[in-house]
């Protein structure tokens, strides 16, 4: 249970770091990055079209990325992807596969966007402790840039939240796809002052998502794994929210923010200087 909780409230949020540019991570060696156009693959169940312009990195790629960039690995990632000039555009998308079955949208229309944004100002607040304790930046939440939606058409949960470290503001623009045994997690982190430029492309790489037969929501069958939580908790971090209201999250809360993390950080740095760590020491998920 500990497990699952990690990696549910860990998926909600990645933080980049400072000390990381660009430049380094995809240029390393060690990430086998892919230039586009291509087809890429997110484990066995979905794939994601990357256009001309972008690189894609799969698995261990993403998970080494996470890693430069100071992050805890859940085991779940699934794929990487980014403008290959920063001068186009300075931010990326990481995706990541939670199999936790089949999230019913029967809460679509019972949002509680202020209630949601409360919990997870106050997760976030706990895992600083825990961050500072990594020797890893500190972040606050500052408000929603996009309120929690649900698109019953395409069956994804959307939001954005604006946030601020020590490097300044940035965005976590989310997106849960959610498909027949699980939830695919789309990360995108920028600068504020890059929304309106960046998010019509990344909108177009969601269009290019699909899962593969067998795993879309759509085919879903009685006897499937079906998930103990709805979409307000994959909004409010995952199992972290399902057990506050068992009254179980006091007595897991270590467990919990351990794996909380924010998609905020160094985002400026990141794409314009610094010098990366030669040898980043990985995070235990």
């Amino acid at each position: 249970m500990a497990r699952l909780i990690v990696v549910c409230v860990a998926a909600a949020f990645v933080f980049v770091n400072a000390g990381t540019v660009s430049a380094q991570p995809a240029g390393r060696s060690d990430i086998q990055w892919q230039s586009g156009p291509l087809t890429g693959d997110l484990g066995t169940v979905a794939q994601v079209e990357v256009p001309e312009g972008f690189r894609f990195a799969g698995q261990e790629g993403a998970k080494r990325f996470l890693e430069l960039t100071e992050n805890p690995t859940s085991g779940n990632e699934m794929g990487v992807l980014l403008p290959e000039d920063p001068e186009k555009g300075r931010w990326f998308v990481v995706f990541e596969f939670n199999s936790i079955g089949y999230v019913k949208d029967d809460e679509k229309d019972k949002l509680d966007a202020n209630a949601i944004l409360t919990g997870i100002r106050e997760g976030t607040e706990a895992s600083n402790e825990e961050r500072k304790r990594r020797g890893w930046g500190t972040m606050r939440i500052v408000g929603w840039h996009t309120a929690p939606f649900y698109d019953t058409r395409t069956n994804n949960l959307t939001w954005a939240i604006n946030g601020a470290t020590e490097e300044g503001g940035v965005v976590n623009y989310s997106v849960r796809l959610l498909g027949r045994s699980g939830v695919m997690n789309a990360d995108l982190v920028l600068a504020p002052e890059d929304v309106d430029v960046s998010l019509p492309a990344f909108h177009s790489l969601i269009e290019g998502f699909t899962f593969k037969a067998g795993s879309r929501y759509a085919e879903f069958r009685q006897g499937d794994k079906v998930a103990a939580y709805g979409l307000t908790a994959l909004v409010a971090g995952g199992a972290g929210a399902a057990l506050a209201k068992s009254g179980l999250l006091s007595k897991m809360w270590k467990a919990i923010v351990l794996g909380i993390a924010a998609l905020f950080g160094a985002i400026k740095k990141f794409f314009s200087g610094g010098r990366a760590k030669e040898e980043p020491q990985p995070a235990n998920s």
